[in-house]
């Protein structure tokens, strides 16, 4: 007899069908390297490969740009800063986007960033 998870899963697909322009991708992973990232109105997110116009992720781990200089720690929240295009730590005039779950020092030119999924403000 199936569990009630795999009820639900399995019940799921028809529901969807229901929601206009719905889509369910079960299973299919989302690129690590963002391949673009940014603000659509107050949700930072990334679009991801082949996504429709419109879709992005907002919570998952990605790799982004980050300014050369910064030093991020695992566990700091991060920005993200609009204009450079690049994760930085909090400050006036930039966008919490989530929490560093990887150390990236001086010199290096990516970070690791857990996506908190919250519409965001400039602070």
């Amino acid at each position: 007899m199936p569990t009630r998870r795999e009820q639900i899963l399995a019940a799921l697909p028809a529901r969807m069908q229901t929601v206009p322009s719905a889509a369910i991708k079960r299973e299919e992973p989302l690129p690590e390297k963002a391949p673009s990232a940014g603000l659509v109105g107050s949700l930072f997110g990334i679009a991801a490969l082949a996504a429709a116009e419109g879709e992005i992720a907002t919570r998952c781990v990605f790799e982004l740009p980050k300014a050369p200089a910064a030093v991020i720690g695992v566990g700091n929240r991060v920005a993200w800063d609009g204009t450079a295009k690049q994760v930085v730590l909090p400050g006036v005039g930039l966008c919490m986007i989530g929490v560093a779950v990887a150390t990236a020092g001086n010199g290096t030119t990516t970070v690791r960033v857990r996506l908190d999924g919250v519409a965001t403000e400039v602070a």
